[in-house]
Order: structure tokens, then sequence, then C-alpha cells
């Protein structure tokens, strides 16, 4: 996929907030610290252009990445562990619920999940969620260079067997770059 121009279209709390124009839409959810933003920015070569912490749930927005202006990528808050508020996490479960139920957009969910470890409780909720919704989805195991390429076919096998053998997966380290070309061949096929 050539690119040549991806931007942060819009930052947004509610849906008056969300671009008006209609692009298809790739929406990355995992929980907090699971490398959404990572994901973004070594897809598109750019340091800082999603902000990455070490500290779970600095994603408080809806982000809108406008790529060449034929897609959007759509990074939603972290779900499960954040250092937040009852209050705050409420108004984020929130606004993806808003988000989710207005997308009409929506092409493909991406969930991402830590390679390291099986998937929580709250991955398995999120998955049989989006299932539900009938919108295909790929699963990104994170994190993929912080363990031997054995461990991490077999984390993956596991990880499978707990949310269904068919899903479609890809392993991703924002570190090598493993996964790109795959990310962005999804990308590609939603311009279609």
């Amino acid at each position: 996929m050539n690119i040549n121009n991806v931007r942060l279209e819009a930052v947004a709390t509610s849906p008056k907030q969300y671009p008006s124009n209609p692009l298809p839409e790739i929406v990355l959810l995992g929980r907090s610290n699971v490398g959404k933003s990572s994901l973004i920015n070594a897809s598109f070569n750019r340091k800082n252009m999603a902000r990455t912490s070490s500290t779970p749930g600095k994603t408080a927005t809806i982000n809108f990445y406008n790529v060449d202006e034929v897609v959007r990528i759509v990074d939603l808050p972290g779900y499960g562990y954040a250092k937040r508020t009852d209050n705050e996490k409420e108004k984020w479960a929130k606004m993806i619920e808003d988000y989710i139920h207005n997308g009409h957009y929506i092409r493909r969910f991406i969930q991402l999940i830590d390679i390291r470890h099986l998937p929580t409780e709250n991955d398995k909720i999120m998955h049989e969620w989006v299932q539900s919704r009938g919108i295909p989805q790929t699963i990104v195991f994170t994190k993929a260079d912080k363990i031997g390429k054995t461990i991490a076919i077999e984390n993956i096998e596991k990880a499978k067997k707990e949310l269904g053998e068919n899903i479609h997966s890809i392993a991703f380290s924002a570190i090598t770059k493993q996964g790109v070309d795959e990310f962005l061949e999804l990308l590609e096929k939603l311009e279609k």
C-alpha cells in the first residue's frame, strides 16, 4: 500500500465531533496499554502521531486518523484496567458504545491482545460482543518481540482455542515492524 498522507482528523468525546465525511473505518480496540497507539505509529512510520505511554489509560478520547482520504482508523480508549476513576471509566464506556452504535462506516474491528498473556475476561467479552455485530474482525497479537517465536505461536494457538479457531490474526511488534504489512493489507482491502 502506497500511503501519502496520514493525519489525525478528529478527536471526539461525542457524536457531534465525529468526522462528517463518509469513509470506511477500521476500529482499534483493546485493553489499556496493549499497543493501539504503537500499532498506528509503527504502521505509518511516525513516532508520535498517536501518543504512547507506559501508563495505562492514556487515550481518553476517540481518535480518528484519515489515511489518504480513502480509509479511516478509529482508535478507541482502552478497556479494563486504567488508573482512572469509576466515573471516568463509565464516561469512556458510554463514549465507546455511542460511537459503535452510531458508527455507520465501520468495516472491520481490530482487537489487540498482548501475545504474552492469554485473553483476559474483558478480552473475551469484547470479542464475543464484536462477533455479535456481524462485522469482520482481526485479532492483532501485540508485543511479539517480547517473547520467542515458539512461545508466540503456542500462545496464539491457545488464544484461538479460547476465542475461536477460525479467527483471522496477525502477530505484531512495533519494534521489529512484524505484522505491519498485514495490517496495511487490511487497509488496502477497505479502499476498494
